[in-house]
């Protein structure tokens, strides 16, 4: 079945973004230079600074293959918290939710369409200053149902950017300073050592790394400033479940 002439819903570009940053801005808040680290870091990782073990991790963490994003962002404008399962081969599949409701879900499992369904107070925020008859007619249409879109498809776009691994790691960057060694704890039942920066403002950011097996990222917390957030990374290595939907519940783009 393909859409008929009435809108389609649009992803949001501000809230994509927010996702899509979410690692650059908390990846980058332990990089900036907030002081002298002269503290050997023993325990697990021997006599490497705090800001090596940084290194290594984010080093680490960027060679990954696949991995699976948590995201939970307190912004005060609009809360956003996504789930991305991706590869480094642009499978992905995720969910990305805007304030306490308002849902877009994603799938990438080829090289030539992605799929999007979005749940209804979204499709009702896209139609909002349309007709009566053509919202009802949208939300027919596209209730529960997955919208097909090409690579090429310029609405497409900004979703296609949370399905680019190399993108979402970037923000990780190396060569930081003033990293100060916490106590070991666990994540997600996860040996992981603790380490945080201060920052300007009252604003901190914690990285939890792995301590056993490769030294991956494993959360990532930043706590005051202008956008608190969680950022969790977990399922290193492990195959992306990316399924076309069934054909009974798609709708075809013209």
């Amino acid at each position: 079945m393909r859409a008929a002439t009435h809108p389609r819903p649009r992803t949001r570009r501000t809230a994509v973004a927010a996702l899509l940053c979410a690692t650059v801005a908390l990846g980058a808040a332990a990089c900036g230079p907030f002081g002298e680290d002269t503290k050997p870091a023993a325990g697990p990782f021997g006599d490497l600074t705090g800001s090596q073990i940084v290194d290594k991790a984010f080093a680490a963490t960027k060679a990954a293959k696949s991995l699976t994003v948590r995201v939970d962002l307190k912004s005060p404008d609009e809360p956003t918290s996504g789930f991305l399962a991706l590869d480094t081969r642009g499978n992905c599949a995720g969910t990305l939710t805007l304030g306490a409701t308002s849902t877009a879900e994603l799938i990438k499992a080829d090289d030539k369409n992605v799929y999007m369904r979005f749940d209804e107070a979204y499709l009702r925020e896209q139609v909002k200053e349309e007709s009566p008859e053509v919202q009802e007619a949208t939300l027919k249409e596209l209730r529960g149902r997955w919208l097909e879109a090409p690579l090429s498809d310029p609405d497409a776009k900004d979703m296609l950017q949370l399905c680019d691994l190399k993108s979402l790691l970037d923000g990780f960057e190396q060569g930081a300073s003033g990293i100060v060694k916490g106590e070991e704890t666990t994540v997600d039942g996860q040996k992981a050592l603790k380490l945080t920066e201060p920052g300007d403002k009252g604003e901190s950011s914690t990285l939890y790394v792995a301590t056993e097996g490769t030294p991956y990222v494993l959360k990532m917390v930043t706590v005051g400033g202008d956008e608190p957030g969680t950022i969790a990374f977990s399922q290193y290595g492990k195959p992306v479940v990316a399924k076309v939907p069934a054909a009974k519940n798609i709708v075809r783009t013209d």
